[in-house]
């Protein structure tokens, strides 16, 4: 790539995958496909597709070929990843990427993929999601969101399930539902949203015990998940025993954090006397942000390497003129990395958002004087200072709780985001478990069980965390949440 090469072009990614059948065995590349488009025109301009060939070709299973139709013989000629890694380099690096989930998948699975031949993954411009934009913006009307229904709905055709046709179909998807939003917006007294329900629309709700499908995002592509429950468990790589270890500490974080709607009480910095004096902040939105997800431009940062002079807020502008407020240690946006926080109160999730899912959370105690405390109690400030500057009257909540005489102590509350993927919930968190032997190995849940989640994230325990400091304003409520990333919980 020259120096002054233009980059502008959109590139729509799928990749098929095999599907995980036990617990730590990961996900392997079977299909990449790619088509560049035009930003303007929203034309194709060239297309790119390939069958891979694992390493170990025994992880094609029978369930990984109802799902792709890929099968062992079908890649057995096929080049390796490794074969294909400067083509894929090259189509992706300085691009924008889309494509539907590919925040929580697709990208995942191709950074994994450079990982495993030990080269640098492709970095992307900026990234379009249209799982999330299209759960966010044009909503349940056509359903469970799943590419496949999105498809029936404009009359697209059949889903294949193929790492090419899926992303023409992906473009399809978004030129319609673009146009329709479009119409919308100019003539909003000739069109409402009724008048543009799908009769094959099936949207679900809470009335049959079923999750409803637009309130997150997950490990797994949610245009396949028309297998059966036993499937659905093997295709989110989960054992079927309650918790599996696998992989080790070095693992990638790419939790996609969403940042849009908050549900919270309106309060005054809270007194501590128990766990309800830290109110509840509502589980995240799928409309995750994007310039967080999958750049390696923030930074993981300890409290001690915080400068509290270089802490500064800015606004950020969202879709429609929106705007939020993004907290940045010289310039750049961070996430805070700490070890051995104490929880105080464990996991609470007697809160639900609109789908009915827990809202989770634990909370830690903090020693005032820890530098943990004082550069959040400086975020506070810079971010109540920009909200009041650009205008807002919301009462500001502090993301530090305290009261004189408590054991000394001040509280944070951290949320354990949750995602959702058509009937499945899930933790977006990834959660590690440390042996006292100082061996670290994953947390892989077979399901969503918060007494589970309880009983591991117990008072008095000790937690290593890395979490984004994400606010908000909401309802004349505003302030700083904690977004866990990655926990650690240590087995001393």
């Amino acid at each position: 790539m020259g120096p002054n090469e233009d980059r502008s072009e959109i590139v729509f990614f799928d990749v098929e995958t095999t599907v995980p059948t036990r617990a730590g065995q990961g996900f392997a590349i079977l299909e990449f496909g790619a088509i560049l488009v035009c930003p303007k025109k929203l034309t194709e301009l060239s297309s790119y597709s390939t069958l891979v060939r694992p390493a170990n070709p025994s992880l094609i299973s029978p369930f990984s070929e109802r799902c792709n139709g890929i099968t062992r013989d079908a890649v057995a000629s096929a080049p390796t990843f490794a074969d294909i890694a400067d083509t894929v380099f090259e189509l992706l690096h300085e691009r924008i990427w889309a494509g539907h989930n590919i925040l929580r998948f697709d990208c995942v699975r191709v950074r994994d993929a450079f990982a495993e031949i030990n080269r640098p993954p492709p970095e992307p411009k900026g990234t379009i999601d249209s799982l999330v934009l299209l759960t966010q913006k044009f909503g349940r009307r056509a359903g469970d969101m799943k590419m496949a229904s999105l498809a029936t709905y404009f009359g697209l055709g059949q889903q294949t399930h193929r790492s090419l046709d899926d992303v023409r179909m992906n473009l399809e998807v978004l030129r319609h539902c673009a146009t329709v939003l479009f119409l919308e917006s100019t003539h909003p007294n000739l069109f409402s949203v009724n008048s543009w329900v799908s009769p094959n629309a099936t949207t679900r709700s809470r009335s049959n015990g079923k999750f409803l499908p637009d309130r997150g995002l997950s490990d797994i592509k949610m245009d396949r998940l028309s297998l059966s429950p036993v499937e659905n468990r093997c295709r989110e790589g989960n054992d079927p025993t309650s918790v599996a270890m696998c992989r080790s500490e070095g693992s990638e974080s790419n939790s996609a954090d969403a940042r849009d709607e908050l549900n919270s009480e309106s309060i005054q910095p809270a007194v501590i006397v128990d766990e309800k004096s830290i109110p509840e902040t509502p589980q995240m939105s799928s409309s995750a942000a994007m310039s967080d997800a999958c750049s390696s431009t923030i930074a993981v940062l300890n409290p001690d390497e915080i400068l509290i002079p270089f802490l500064t807020a800015s606004l950020v502008t969202l879709y429609r003129g929106s705007q939020r407020i993004q907290l940045l240690h010289k310039g750049f946006p961070f996430q805070l990395c700490c070890t051995d926080l104490k929880i105080r109160f464990g996991v609470n999730a007697k809160f639900k958002d609109h789908a009915g899912i827990p809202k989770l959370s634990f909370v830690a105690g903090l020693d005032p004087s820890q530098k943990l405390c004082k550069v959040l109690e400086a975020c506070d400030a810079v971010a109540q200072k920009l909200s009041l500057e650009s205008g807002s009257s919301s009462d500001w909540r502090s993301v530090v709780a305290k009261k004189d005489g408590f054991f000394n102590y001040s509280n944070v509350r951290l949320q354990i985001p949750t995602a959702v993927c058509g009937d499945v919930a899930i933790y977006a968190a990834e959660i590690y478990q440390k042996e006292s032997s100082g061996t670290v190995q994953r947390l892989l849940f077979s399901k969503f069980d918060t007494d589970e989640l309880g009983s591991l994230f117990k008072a008095g325990a000790f937690v290593d965390a890395v979490f984004s400091l994400d606010p908000y304003d909401y309802h004349q409520n505003a302030g700083i949440r904690l977004i866990a990333k990655k926990l650690t919980i240590n087995c001393k």
